[in-house]
This record gives C-alpha cells, structure tokens and sequence, in this order.
C-alpha cells in the first residue's frame, strides 16, 4: 500500500432506514481514498459520491468531539481516528451495539446520556466561594487527571458485555465521570455518588473485560478506574 498513492476500498456498511425498511441490512460500496485517510473520509466518499441517503455523525473529525463512535471491523473505534491502512481495502462498519438505531449509523444516545446524568457529573460544593479559586495541589489533581479525559463517545459503554445484558447497567463511561469527581479534592458529593454506584445497576457489574479499555480512543484506563472506585466503596463500607 504505497504512501499517498489513491486506491479503491471496498465499505460493507450496517443500514437501516425506519421509515421504509423492516429489518437492517448491507450495504456494499468502493471509495476511492488514500492510505493516510481515514475511515471517516471512505464514509464521506460514499454520502457524497454514491448514496447521500447513508446517515452518520461526525463533527470535529480530530478525535476530540466523540460524535463519529461506531464499530469498524468489529472493534468500537472513532472513524476520523482509524486510517485506511490500518484496516485494509474491506471495511465493515455498523452502529454502536446496545443502542437503538435511528437510521444507519446514528444510535440513540439518550439512553447513554441518562446513565451519564444519574451519576451526578458536576463539582458539587456548598462552602462559600473563595476570593480566588478552589486550589488543589499537583497530587490532588493527578489522582483524577487520566478520567476527566472522557469525551462521551460511548465507545466504552457499548463494548461492555455486561452492558449488552442489561441495558440499565450505569456502564464504564458514566463509572468514569463518577471517578472524576468521586476522587476531586473539592468536591462534597462523593459518598451520594458512591450510593448510586452501589446500587444492583452499577459498579459492581463490571466483571473486569478490559473491553472499554481496549475501545477508549483517549487511552483513559477505564478498568483500573472502575477499579479504583470499588475500592473506594470497600473503604467507605458503601
């Protein structure tokens, strides 16, 4: 596969359109990208160049906005992160398991957003407001630092076993946000928020995978986090 030299690939791609399909199917397209392209370019070949009804999200295209989250040859990945090189000239590309699909690629992420919002994702703190800010020491903020790197793509969530189970598990995402602040020096909630991390939905249906550590496109280490709040659970006797 030589650098920058164009070539054809083939894209097998999951659709489903409500409004006129009973059942999901394949579609089959070639995209003519180059090697240093990425999936999320052979995606844009085919809406713009052969079918402009396939429906996908994407919005910054450089890894930081989460949108484009979707299983690429049967891994959760980010398509504007994944190069064409690094997954060959056949490409299969379905929607986020666990989630309902609105049409092709789009998942419904509300129920996503639900779990994310029951853990309380917000500095919580009723002490008057000091002159300047809230200060922490370096140790203070490296102790949560790997976990506010979280963009809600749901690539971890939706690799998760015990996700595909049960659809009201908090799952690895939401167990992260609740590290975030769980583990922030400022913050007063995090004996509430250990509360709802021990309830029969949450963290103790981890099972240890290490699938939503392999799917994090930011390398957060989400098992040692969901980990750490167990731990932190045992301490406490929650």
């Amino acid at each position: 596969m030589a650098q920058g030299e164009p070539m054809q690939v083939k894209l097998k791609i999951r659709r489903f359109n409500p409004e006129t399909d009973k059942k999901r199917w394949w579609g089959h397209y070639q995209a003519e990208v180059e090697p240093t392209d990425r999936v999320l370019d052979a995606l844009h070949y085919v809406k713009w160049h052969v079918d402009g009804t396939l429906a996908f999200r994407r919005s910054c295209a450089h890894g930081i906005c989460g949108s484009d989250a979707m299983l690429i040859n049967g891994r959760n990945q980010l398509a504007c992160k994944v190069l064409i090189k690094e997954v060959g000239r056949k490409i299969t590309v379905e929607p986020l398991l666990g989630l309902p699909v609105i049409k092709d690629l789009v998942v419904d992420m509300e129920p996503f957003f639900e779990q994310y919002r029951a853990v309380k994702p917000y500095l919580v703190n009723d002490d008057p407001p000091p002159a300047t800010e809230r200060r922490q020491s370096i140790e203070e903020r490296e102790r949560f630092d790997d976990t506010t790197k979280c963009i809600l793509c749901a690539a971890c969530t939706t690799s998760c076993p015990s996700f595909w189970a049960r659809s009201d598990y908090l799952g690895p995402a939401a167990i992260v946000q609740a590290h975030r602040f769980i583990f922030d020096s400022r913050d007063q909630a995090s004996q509430e928020r250990l509360q709802i991390l021990a309830e029969s939905n949450g963290v103790w249906r981890c099972r240890n995978i290490y699938n939503c550590t392999e799917a994090c496109p930011r390398e957060i280490q989400v098992t040692q986090a969901v980990a750490e709040v167990k731990r932190e659970m045992m301490r406490r006797r929650v």
